[in-house]
């Protein structure tokens, strides 16, 4: 009877170690399990080291189960964001800034790339300058400036630029080349202006440019690459200047911005701080392939025409020229100096409303 007894108990005994030893690793699997981080972003050149994080390295994240999705706009990136279906947004720094205006409920933790924008314009305008075959020497000279002013003459009417939104970059340094020579930019329909800025999504920039010619009036875009690359190469438009010439600042202008949610952050830290820290190492992965060509370069183009198919492989290649650097994805850390310098021109452009406190804006945790 005794020896029964002591069966029963050394039988509870291995019960109870198997269920604790279960609940152990049941509870080692959840402290350690890997954390959503839900990331939009826009068919553009300047999101590209996402999407190589995404395809290199999610496998290897211990903290973060990085989710990408593509957004068709900037309004509709913006409105899936703040309504808190995502952590993090990748977006053009003054509608980051108009956003956290209104509702400061997110942080700036980097930068996505710096520079990276152009002018393309149509052959009514390019046929009123001499632009130079070689799009290196293609500079912000006063030859396009004073073309529009021409054409405004003439036509009595403004030229329509096409930004992917009113609320970018691209407004701040179209409106500062404009003014580097005296002409005037609008971003509401005025014809006693010669430049107006209107709003048109990147990826339908090229067929905006194309359907101005067909109707023989003047018209150009300022778009993140490649989608001036793209124009150029299929032979219905001519990359007038970039963005870095505009705009000289070290390492390259701020341009679009990483952003977190304030719950990401605070519930899911590592997590965030982990997709960062991949897309700065997917930014050296993309500079040394363009330095190496070859190989290397053909999987960034893979890997880019996986989730964008809609650009082609020379606009890619064009995008990433190693001799141009007019985009580049080194020094991704917060630039609080240069984002208080699209700031300030945004605001003096009439671009933004207000200004923001950029210290509070930026979590520089995510700094490295």
């Amino acid at each position: 009877m005794q020896s029964n007894v002591l069966k029963r108990h050394s039988f509870l005994l291995k019960v109870c170690f198997i269920l604790i030893f279960s609940f152990s690793l049941s509870f080692s699997a959840t402290l350690h399990a890997k954390q959503p981080i839900k990331a939009l972003y826009i068919p553009l050149a300047d999101h590209y080291a996402a999407l190589v994080a995404y395809e290199r390295y999610r496998e290897q994240m211990k903290y973060a189960n990085f989710e990408i999705l593509k957004m068709k706009n900037w309004d509709l990136l913006r409105a899936y964001f703040q309504s808190g279906k995502a952590d993090m947004a990748y977006v053009m720094s003054p509608l980051a800034m108009d956003m956290y205006s209104k509702q400061p409920n997110f942080k700036w933790i980097g930068l996505m790339h710096r520079d990276g924008n152009a002018l393309a314009i149509n052959k009514l305008i390019k046929d009123n300058i001499d632009l130079p075959k070689k799009r290196i020497n293609r500079k912000p000279d006063k030859q396009v400036a004073y073309a529009l002013q021409a054409l405004h003459q003439s036509r009595k009417k403004s030229t329509q630029i096409a930004m992917p939104h009113l609320l970018s970059t691209h407004s701040v340094v179209l409106y500062k080349y404009l003014k580097n020579y005296g002409i005037e930019l609008t971003l509401t329909k005025n014809n006693k202006i010669p430049v107006e800025a209107i709003a048109i999504a990147p990826p339908k920039a090229p067929a905006f440019i194309k359907g101005q010619s067909n109707r023989a009036t003047p018209a150009a875009f300022e778009q993140s690459l490649p989608w001036a690359d793209v124009v150029e190469t299929g032979g219905f438009g001519y990359i007038a200047w970039y963005s870095k010439d505009v705009l000289p600042w070290e390492n390259g202008h701020v341009e679009c911005i990483a952003l977190a949610t304030d719950l990401a952050i605070k519930n899911k830290y590592l997590a965030t701080k982990e997709v960062m820290d991949f897309i700065k190492i997917a930014g050296t992965d993309i500079e040394q392939a363009r330095k190496i060509g070859g190989r290397a370069l053909d999987e960034i183009v893979i890997i880019v025409q996986k989730h964008i198919p809609e650009h082609t492989r020379d606009a890619i290649i064009a995008s990433l020229d190693p001799d141009l650097r007019v985009i580049n994805y080194q020094s991704l850390n917060i630039d609080e100096a240069g984002l208080k310098l699209i700031m300030n021109l945004a605001l003096e452009a009439d671009i933004l409303k207000k200004s923001i406190d950029i210290e509070l804006f930026s979590d520089h945790r995510f700094d490295n």
